[in-house]
């Protein structure tokens, strides 16, 4: 199975450091923050990826170039306009050659155990759509997640804040190529975006899409690098390296 990385953003948001890096290629206790997903992956049995790059995409493959260097064999997909998550995605599609694909954001960073456990859980259950979803007290900056024990039953980019709703979208999942198919119907968001979790809410409310949920322990380690405050904090605290490797949940 492919894994697709997003790695094109402006990083608007974690200015001034990005004047000088890629939102991904931001040093982090002597690694790019990406190198510690790419490592993720490696451990989860993935060897061949997809980056769309963008925005100062020259360190990227400076520092990557063909992968050959961990064991593992990338591509590059050039997102020249950012036309958000999804229309990232849609560039992918033709080199996708399987049923299903991993993806996950290029700023989100996680314990190397969650990545196995989406894994696991689609060769397990024989699902066409996975998810990580995260404990947060208010998901309002990101996509709030509405679930029973096992199934996404609705999601909602950027929900009012204080909206009572606990659990946010990770950013992590597994796709049919058929979600492919909605992306290209989607109309943009009020941001002007194409939105994957807009693409999941239709294809859970019209296509009848199963799409499970892979819950988080809330005092799981989730590195939110989009945050500039989180950011700062990480750099500062080394202790959460050790998390990356942990067995438990």
């Amino acid at each position: 199975m492919k894994a697709i990385i997003l790695c094109a953003g402006y990083g608007k948001r974690l200015k001034p450091y990005t004047d000088v890096y890629q939102k991904t290629m931001l040093p982090i206790h002597g690694k790019p923050l990406l190198e510690y997903i790419v490592n993720g992956l490696i451990s989860s049995g993935f060897k061949e990826l997809i980056l769309v790059v963008g925005y100062q995409k020259e360190q990227i493959l400076a520092y990557f170039r063909d992968g050959k260097k961990w064991g593992i064999n990338i591509k590059y997909v050039e997102q020249k306009e950012l036309s958000g998550t999804g229309g990232a995605l849609l560039l992918c599609e033709q080199f996708i050659d399987e049923s299903h694909f991993f993806l996950t954001w290029g700023d989100v960073l996680v314990p190397y155990k969650v990545y196995k456990d989406i894994y696991k859980t689609f060769l397990n259950e024989n699902q066409n759509f996975v998810m990580v979803v995260n404990f947060s007290y208010d998901p309002y900056l990101g996509a709030a997640v509405i679930s029973d024990d096992l199934y996404c039953k609705d999601i909602i980019e950027k929900p009012p804040k204080d909206s009572g709703y606990n659990y946010n979208n990770c950013g992590i999942f597994i796709f049919s190529k058929e979600i492919f198919n909605v992306l290209k119907i989607l109309k943009p968001s009020k941001r002007g975006e194409i939105e994957i979790p807009d693409a999941i809410r239709i294809g859970i409310k019209e296509r009848n899409w199963k799409v499970r949920v892979i819950k988080m322990e809330k005092d799981q380690f989730r590195g939110d690098f989009g945050n500039i405050e989180i950011y700062k904090l990480l750099k500062k605290d080394s202790s959460w390296l050790k998390e990356l490797n942990s067995s438990s949940s």
